[in-house]
């Protein structure tokens, strides 16, 4: 039996790498380990520099197609998930990968180093935004066979625009290789291209309150320990206690390590401004959201020269939170619009 499912998953996903049958048995890093869902399977993907990243896996389902092609012009891209601190892949296998690999998109989490069920670097944090944009690099470039759909929330978004501005060939001087090309990206509530300062200083005068809350929430991490501040943090408030605490504990189990440099970060920032018109770039914001407010959706909008759409009845956390499905459906909606415009072209 235990030979079977590794030679099934190494069919369904010939090129990632496929560690010992005792390795990917081995204990879980994370205490308040998640449990996988049926239809998703937890891989790792190894490195150059011989580290693991945890990649949980859900197969798009085959749709019926009334026009059968023989090249892959008629593939969906895969949809490559990317979370923010404190989180791991596992936020996004909740929900989000079983309704869009229903919907025919083969669906990878990655967990960034240090973070989920991933292996821990040498140092004090997980990486800096060209180190985990790197490692998302490689595993594009190793994994799948058509430019992707990058989504990333929060601080995760920021990963994925510091990976836009590398696909460019003038910034070539500052990283070690190109990007590959994407076939679209989506920032969920995410940390605009200056970084978080602007939101703090923004919280600081208008609403102290709310930005001493955000501070001992994250920064002191005392969502970790107060059910009441967790929720207000990432959910809206009409989310049952025994989510929030389920979600808290796997939350505090996630992060073994700091993701950035918080001060090495916003040295580096703003991200390298990028005009393609080419690539697709959906904004999108949550109407309660406690972290990101308005004026960082609409400064992400106006870097992309989009139109940034906020979903109502939702708040940070737009992929665990109770009304889930209405950022998923709105995604969805876009990436079909995609699909339409270039059938058309």
């Amino acid at each position: 039996m235990a030979t079977h499912c590794l030679a099934l998953a190494t069919t369904l996903y010939p090129r990632m790498t496929i560690l010992p049958l005792a390795t990917l048995n081995r204990e879980h890093k994370m205490m308040v380990p998640y449990e996988l869902k049926q239809g998703q399977s937890r891989l790792f993907h190894q490195l150059p520099s011989g580290l693991n990243m945890e990649v949980i896996y859900q197969k798009g389902v085959e749709l019926k197609d009334p026009v059968e092609k023989k090249d892959n012009s008629n593939l969906k891209p895969p949809i490559v998930f990317i979370h923010g601190s404190f989180h791991a892949a596992w936020c996004w296998a909740q929900h989000w990968l079983p309704f869009f690999s229903t919907n025919g998109f083969d669906c990878y989490a990655l967990s960034l180093l240090a973070q989920g069920e991933s292996d821990e670097p040498a140092g004090p944090v997980a990486g800096s935004l060209k180190t985990h944009a790197g490692n998302v690099a490689d595993f594009i470039r190793k994994e799948t066979k058509i430019p992707p759909v990058l989504l990333g929330h929060s601080f995760g978004g920021l990963i994925v625009q510091y990976y836009i501005a590398s696909m460019q060939p003038r910034h070539l001087s500052e990283i070690e290789s190109l990007h590959l090309n994407l076939h679209g990206a989506v920032l969920v509530c995410s940390v605009p291209p200056s970084g978080n300062s602007g939101l703090v200083w923004r919280y600081l005068f208008s609403n102290p309150i709310a930005a001493f809350k955000v501070t001992r929430s994250l920064a002191a991490k005392a969502f970790q320990t107060s059910l009441p501040l967790c929720r207000e943090t990432f959910f809206s408030a009409a989310m049952e206690d025994s989510l929030v605490l389920r979600y808290q504990k796997l939350m505090t189990e996630s992060s073994r390590m700091p993701l950035f440099d918080l001060r090495k970060l916003n040295a580096s920032l703003p991200v390298p401004a990028v005009r393609d018109p080419s690539l697709p770039i959906l904004v999108l914001g949550a109407n309660d959201d406690f972290i990101v407010d308005a004026k960082g959706v609409s400064e992400t909008g106006v870097f992309y020269g989009v139109e940034p759409v906020c979903i109502e009845g939702v708040a940070h956390d737009m992929m665990l939170d109770t009304s889930w499905e209405k950022g998923a459906e709105y995604i969805l909606e876009w990436l079909n619009e995609l699909e339409k415009e270039e059938t058309n072209c």
